[in-house]
């Protein structure tokens, strides 16, 4: 087993695509106040978040922050603020690796949000 094998055993990688007991589509969705912010069928699941591909994002409501955090596996995460025009921004809700270390390549550029901001279905 190679380093990264072991790192996204230990932090549970799961890649999100078919409902094995169905065999249907597993699909994600994002929202602030009832307004969708996200919607996938293909996500990334990594220590219990939902990462969202680039391309699932109703980019209206996102605006790039200057804030980053490193994760010792991950790497340099950057985030968003979320204003959907409600008057209430939600500022660095949602996170991002640009440029990931190996173990995360599999959530380059996806975004994942704080659970206690943005409501997430998957």
């Amino acid at each position: 087993m190679t380093l990264t094998d072991r790192i996204k055993s230990i932090f549970k990688h799961d890649t999100q695509a078919q409902d094995s007991a169905s065999g249907s589509k597993m699909s994600a969705k994002a929202t602030v106040n009832g307004v969708v912010i996200a919607e996938t069928d293909q996500y990334e699941k990594v220590e219990g978040n939902v990462y969202f591909p680039p391309e699932s994002l109703k980019s209206d409501y996102f605006k790039t922050t200057q804030t980053h955090t490193a994760c010792p596996w991950k790497g340099l995460a950057s985030y968003y603020t979320i204003d959907i025009g409600d008057g209430n921004p939600l500022v660095d809700a949602a996170w991002y690796y640009p440029e990931p270390k190996e173990a995360a390549s599999n959530i380059k550029g996806y975004v994942a949000f704080y659970k206690n901001k943005v409501q997430i279905t998957a």
